[in-house]
C-alpha cells in the first residue's frame, strides 16, 4: 500500500525503520529526506541513458531497459546493503514521484517478506510539504535573537544553551557557513533545497510552546537564502545583545578564523571587493597587515573599520526590541560558559517567553 502524508510533521514521524531514496546519486546529493539512505536503482549514467532512449527512440524500449537495470541494481542492494535485516524490518521507499523506480523496488522487498511501503508522490510530495511549511504556513515558533558585534562568540554561546534546557536553531550549522564574508567552511554549502530540508527538519523538531534562540543573521547565510517567514520572524524577534571588550573579541576571532587568516592569498582575494565600500587606503592597510603575518592586527582592523560600522548602521535602521545585554569580560571557555548561563537566566526571568 502506498502511503500519503498531508503535513511535513506527519511525514517526519512516519514510524518506519529506514527511509530509502532510490533515486540517482546526483538527485540524492541535491536534496533528500532527512536521514534517508541512498540505494539507487539507476545510477546517474543509467538514468540519463534510459531518458535519452525514452525521448529519442520509444517509451517501450526505455521501460524494458529500465526494468532490467532496476532489478539488477535492486538485487545487488538486497545482497549487499540490506542483507543484515531480519524479517521484521520496515522500510519506507521513495523516488522522484512515487513511480516505477520506487514501486519496483518496494515490490521486490515485499516479495522477500519485508513490510515495505512507498510514499505517494515520492520526493515531489516531500518538496511540496517543505515549501508549504517554510513559505506558506505561518511560523509557529517564537524566536529570540542573539545579537552583538562580530567576534562576541554568539555561535559558541548558542551551542552552550541546550545544556541550560534552552531550545536553539543553529542556522550557520544548517547552512555550513559562518555567516560572514570570511565564513566559508570545508565541504561547501548544501544546495538551497538541502538547506531548506535541514531547516524544516530542525524547526519541526522544536516545541512551539517554548521560545527558540537563534543567532541574528542577514537574509542570506553565505549563498543560502532564509525563507521569508523565518526572516520576518527573525527581524521582529526580541534581542539579547552580547558585548565583550575589543581585545577579547580580537583574541577569539583570531583563533576561530585561523584557517582563513593563514591563507594570505585567499584572504586578500575575498577582501579586495571591499575597496568599493571602505576605500583603497583602508583595504591597503589590511593587506599590509596580512603581508606581515599580523593575524591579530588584521582581525582587529576588520572589526573596527568594517564589521562594527556595518553592524551599527544596521542597528540604526531597525526598530530593535532589546530584552537585555549580557556582558562577557572574556571569551575563553569560562567566559563563554558564563555568558550562556546569563542568557538562559534572561530567558527564564522574562514572563513573555515562558511556556504558553
Amino acid at each position: 500500500m502506498a502511503l500519503e502524508f498531508d503535513t511535513l510533521p506527519q511525514l517526519y514521524v512516519h514510524g518506519f525503520d529506514t527511509v530509502i531514496d532510490v533515486r540517482s546519486p546526483a538527485e540524492y546529493a541535491e536534496d533528500h529526506l532527512p536521514g534517508a539512505i541512498n540505494l539507487p536503482v539507476l545510477d546517474n549514467e543509467e538514468r540519463a541513458r534510459v531518458g535519452t532512449i525514452y525521448k529519442q527512440q520509444s517509451p517501450f524500449l526505455a521501460r524494458k531497459l529500465g526494468a532490467a537495470l532496476v532489478f539488477r541494481n535492486a538485487a545487488g542492494h538486497v545482497e549487499q546493503s540490506l542483507s543484515h535485516h531480519d524479517g521484521a524490518w520496515r522500510p519506507l521507499v521513495y523516488c522522484w514521484r512515487g513511480g516505477q523506480r520506487s514501486g519496483s523496488f518496494t515490490w521486490m522487498l515485499q516479495q522477500i517478506g519485508w513490510r515495505a511501503e512507498v510514499i505517494v508522490g515520492g520526493y515531489r510530495t516531500y518538496r511540496r510539504l517543505v515549501n508549504r511549511y517554510l513559505y506558506d504556513d505561518p511560523l509557529p515558533h517564537r524566536l529570540v535573537a542573539l545579537d552583538g558585534f562580530t567576534g562576541t562568540a554568539k555561535t559558541e554561546i548558542l551551542a552552550r544553551l541546550p545544556a541550560h534546557n534552552v531550545q536553539v536553531l543553529d542556522l550557520e550549522a544548517l547552512a555550513n557557513h559562518r555567516g560572514s564574508l570570511l565564513g566559508s567552511r570545508p565541504g561547501g554549502q548544501p544546495s538551497q533545497k538541502a538547506f531548506e530540508s535541514r531547516l524544516a527538519g530542525a524547526l519541526c523538531a522544536l516545541d512551539p510552546t517554548r521560545p527558540v534562540v537563534v543567532e541574528a543573521e542577514s537574509s542570506k547565510i553565505g549563498e543560502r537564502i532564509l525563507p521569508p517567514s523565518l526572516w520576518s520572524a527573525l527581524c521582529a524577534a526580541p534581542r539579547i545583545e552580547i558585548e565583550a571588550p575589543i581585545d577579547a573579541r580580537t583574541a577569539y576571532l583570531t583563533a576561530a578564523y585561523d584557517d582563513i587568516l593563514s591563507d594570505a592569498g585567499a584572504l586578500t582575494t575575498k577582501l579586495d571587493p571591499l575597496r568599493y565600500h571602505r576605500g583603497h587606503e583602508v583595504v591597503d592597510g589590511w593587506f599590509q597587515l596580512i603581508a606581515t603575518g599580523d593575524k591579530a592586527g588584521v582581525t582587529r582592523a576588520l572589526m573596527e573599520q568594517h564589521y562594527d560600522p556595518a553592524y551599527l548602521k544596521s542597528r540604526r535602521s531597525q526598530g530593535i526590541d532589546q530584552l537585555a545585554t549580557v556582558s562577557a569580560r572574556s571569551l575563553d571557555d569560562g567566559g563563554i560558559a558564563q555568558a550562556a548561563s546569563d542568557v538562559a537566566q534572561v530567558l527564564n526571568r522574562t514572563p513573555s517567553l515562558r511556556t504558553v
